[in-house]
């Protein structure tokens, strides 16, 4: 493997050709990392109905009508559209409104947060469902569908997630960690013998397939042969609640106007499940990936961490008790954050979290608090551009609004730092040649003629880093210079 050498050893002849590149002067740092992807997801969203600036149901179903006024889908498949976030809307959507536009075309949108959908008849009958009073499915009544509107032929599916993968190494990424719901060492092992060779890839897997991989002895960091070196296993993930915007998130309050057994949210993975999977896991050497968001939710997965002694992350940790903050460190648990989803969120959690917002992405405070931050989008729920998570969480505003919580920011540093998979912001000799080289400097970027820092502007300038090249192992995979 291509790797970092001092400056002044560079030998000319070695084991293959060599090219010298003139930077003109521009920074180069180790390569960006996503820490929480669901990469085949995110190439099918590209394709699909953009709903993410609907904001009612009335407009999402005008979005729908002129879709189908360009032409119906492929017979046989559904119009799938993506990105919706109903917390808001002053409307309610029902069946009967995509009905009234689509007819018998099946019509399926998926919530921006993955934890809902909401289809018309047809669609209902597409996915299997003969009836349903409203034709919104949450949680789990929607996730074992899921994967029905994701049918594709993988020839069609592996281009799409490569031409993914190019656009993320356009943005200076050279890794990710996948999450996807799915056989993962199976799908990426096709992939890599299909020739993919764009990221570096850490595999997580779920509990239908833990067995599989326990028996194959494989730990989390192990190189997958035939790959080239850059397929790992990755975590093993557990979904323990659901999402803000479906008020599914487990939390201690219950979420305004709610009652009944659900008004806190929905505990899918308890802690007498919950514990035991760790344990398992942890034995075979598997880190663990805990999503947690509610913070109900966030102290029962750090309360699995400290029974069982498991290594790993919490992923999201959107609302945090404060007598939770110092305890990642305490576990050696990572935080492994989103900051994107607090700027598409803010508004839902000023409604939904009323009152306790200054806990919520609490960024800043897990920083002082001494817990390592690991940055990622979770794309298709926010786009696969650490760029955009780096901006939100120094910045905590986007599109001009007045920083929401700008105590919760954190430093530029701290940013980029947990966004280059623990490798620093200088590479180092002996280290991968994961490497992104940008136009521009991060560090001084958005500054004034005299150094002072707009966060505005820089927020701003760090979402459009241009970047000139990237490098994974020594080999370009973006050219832009």
């Amino acid at each position: 493997m291509a790797g970092v050498a001092p400056a002044g050893r560079f030998r000319e002849g070695g084991a293959g050709p060599v090219e010298r590149v003139d930077l003109g002067g521009r920074t180069v740092m180790p390569g960006l990392w996503d820490k929480h992807v669901h990469l085949t997801q995110w190439a099918l969203v590209r394709r699909r109905l953009d709903l993410s600036g609907a904001r009612s149901a009335a407009e999402a179903v005008r979005l729908v009508r002129d879709r189908l006024a360009e032409g119906p889908p492929e017979p046989g498949t559904a119009l799938v559209g993506y990105g919706f976030r109903d917390g808001l809307w002053p409307d309610v959507p029902t069946a009967e409104l995509l009905d009234a536009v689509a007819g018998s075309v099946p019509v399926v949108l998926v919530s921006g947060d993955l934890h809902c959908a909401w289809l018309n008849t047809a669609g209902l009958r597409f996915v299997g469902v003969g009836s349903h009073p409203t034709g919104v499915l949450r949680e789990s009544e929607w996730l074992p569908l899921a994967a029905v509107v994701d049918r594709a032929p993988d020839h069609l599916t592996d281009a799409w997630v490569a031409d993914a993968a190019a656009a993320a190494a356009a943005r200076g990424v050279v890794g990710v960690v996948d999450l996807e719901i799915t056989d993962n060492l199976t799908t990426w092992c096709r992939r890599f013998d299909a020739g993919f060779n764009a990221l570096r890839i850490r595999a997580g897997v779920w509990t239908p397939w833990l067995d599989d991989v326990l028996a194959q002895g494989l730990r989390t960091g192990d190189i997958v042969p035939g790959t080239g070196g850059l397929l790992e296993q990755g975590p093993f993930k557990v979904v323990t609640d659901g999402s803000l915007n479906t008020r599914t998130a487990y939390c201690h309050d219950p979420y305004p106007g709610l009652t009944g057994p659900e008004a806190h949210g929905i505990l899918s993975v308890p802690p007498d499940e919950l514990v035991p999977l760790m344990k398992r896991a942890d034995g075979g050497d598997l880190r663990c990936a805990i999503h947690a968001i509610g913070d109900h939710a966030n102290t029962l997965a750090l309360d699995a961490f400290a029974a069982t002694g498991a290594r790993g992350s919490v992923e999201h940790a959107q609302l945090l008790d404060p007598a939770d903050l110092a305890r990642f460190a305490e576990l050696g648990v990572v935080a492994s954050v989103q900051p994107e989803h607090a700027m598409d969120d803010r508004d839902i959690a000023d409604r939904h979290w009323a009152g306790r917002t200054g806990r919520a992405f609490p960024y800043g405070a897990l920083d002082d608090a001494g817990a390592v931050l690991a940055l990622g989008s979770d794309a298709p729920v926010a786009p696969l551009d650490p760029w955009f998570a780096i901006a939100a969480a120094v910045s905590r505003s986007r599109d001009g609004r007045v920083p929401w919580h700008p105590e919760q920011r954190i430093d530029l540093r701290t940013a980029l730092a947990a966004s280059t998979d623990g490798r620093g912001l200088i590479p180092v000799a002996g280290g991968p040649a994961d490497l992104v080289v940008l136009d521009a400097d991060p560090l001084t970027i958005g500054r004034g003629a005299g150094g002072e820092a707009d966060a505005d502007v820089a927020a701003a300038a760090l979402r459009e880093m241009p970047v000139a090249g990237t490098l994974l192992a020594g080999r370009w995979t973006h050219r832009a210079l």
